[in-house]
């Protein structure tokens, strides 16, 4: 699994990107689906992925096989025969794509089919504007093509606007009208939700290719907790301000990313980058134990301390969020709710990303 671009950005791929773009492959789900249940020959996996042509279900074969997803052997039924299976990986690459799938049932318009050219379309907006830090600063406030111009140098003014233009026509942002400030561009709830695919591709690659991913750094964990936070519905009673932070390791230095979220009576009052200030309680843990802990609601290496309550209420509504039941949505889409979503947010300006 390659790293260094994302279809021909300039910017590397951050983790989880290359993993979603994998399974955007029709063939590659065709494959991964046809093994999920029992080793087959090649001609049994050509038949039950469609019967593409050999060379193209070779390639693709081969390249599965060298990332580890499947493995090779010669039965000893039929010496010289060869088959195919899911290995670990495998298994686990067959979870994100349930998750992915399931993500993209949800899309605004109508469900989409993975696969499809709309869906291949939606996951490489997200892929892309993940990579390119395009999420993390949209996740912090709605901001025009010229104040993203603004805040991220690493890319050129017209290929900010090509992928812009592809988020917002997957349905991933939206306009909104704000007097004074051009037309600014909101995250939607979908593209809150997409965290659940993209947290399970990171956990993959770093579990599975670590050599070839790209490890979670700070504006990963800040973008991750900036889209997620404001997706739980939390009880009426709820009130505190938490600390939830991923400890990043950048060499010898080490430092903590993450936000401070401010809960009041159920509502968030604010989440902000800023971890400074008094907290009630504190959520702490490499993000590998953050992976964990909304992926599979495993809290066991997270270090919780002050009011616990408040910090596993919030655990486990992101949890039940992204990977356990959907909650309903509020309202209708679009602008009135994006709008409706500012009243309760920090709005503090954008820092220059890189």
């Amino acid at each position: 699994m390659a790293t260094g671009t994302v279809n021909g950005s300039e910017t590397g791929a951050r983790s989880g990107a290359q993993a979603l773009l994998l399974l955007a492959a029709p063939l590659n789900c065709l494959i991964l689906r046809a093994l999920s249940d029992r080793p087959r020959q090649q001609a049994e996996l050509r038949r039950q992925t469609g019967s593409p042509a050999q060379t193209t279900l070779r390639a693709q074969v081969k390249r599965l096989t060298e990332i580890g997803v499947i493995e090779r052997h010669r039965t000893n039924r039929f010496p010289g025969t060869l088959e195919y299976e899911l290995t670990a990986p495998g298994r686990e690459l067959l979870f994100v794509l349930g998750v992915l799938e399931r993500w993209l049932e949800k899309a605004p318009d109508g469900p989409l089919v993975l696969g499809g050219n709309v869906a291949k379309a939606a996951i490489k907006a997200l892929a892309e504007g993940w990579s390119t830090t395009m999420l993390r600063a949209l996740a912090a406030r709605p901001l025009s093509l010229t104040e993203l111009d603004g805040v991220i140098a690493s890319l050129s003014y017209p290929s900010l606007e090509r992928r812009l233009g592809a988020m917002r026509l997957a349905g991933q942002v939206e306009a909104i009208p704000i007097p004074g400030r051009g037309t600014p561009y909101a995250v939607t709830d979908w593209l809150r939700e997409g965290v659940a695919p993209l947290a399970a591709a990171a956990r993959w690659e770093r579990r599975y290719v670590p050599q070839a991913s790209a490890p979670i750094g700070r504006l990963d964990a800040e973008a991750l907790f900036l889209l997620a936070v404001p997706l739980p519905r939390l009880p009426a009673e709820l009130s505190g301000r938490c600390r939830m932070a991923a400890e990043i390791h950048n060499g010898k230095k080490r430092r903590f990313a993450g936000v401070l979220v401010d809960v009041r009576e159920g509502t968030i009052a604010s989440c902000a980058t800023d971890l400074q200030g008094d907290a009630d309680a504190r959520a702490l843990g490499s993000p590998g134990a953050w992976l964990d802990a909304v992926i599979a609601h495993d809290t066991d290496r997270l270090e919780l301390s002050g009011d616990c309550r408040l910090a596993r209420t919030l655990l486990d509504g992101l949890h039940g969020a992204l990977f356990g039941v959907a909650p309903e949505m509020k309202g209708g889409s679009s602008s009135a709710k994006a709008i409706r979503a500012l009243e309760h947010l920090d709005l503090t300006p954008a820092p220059p990303l890189p």
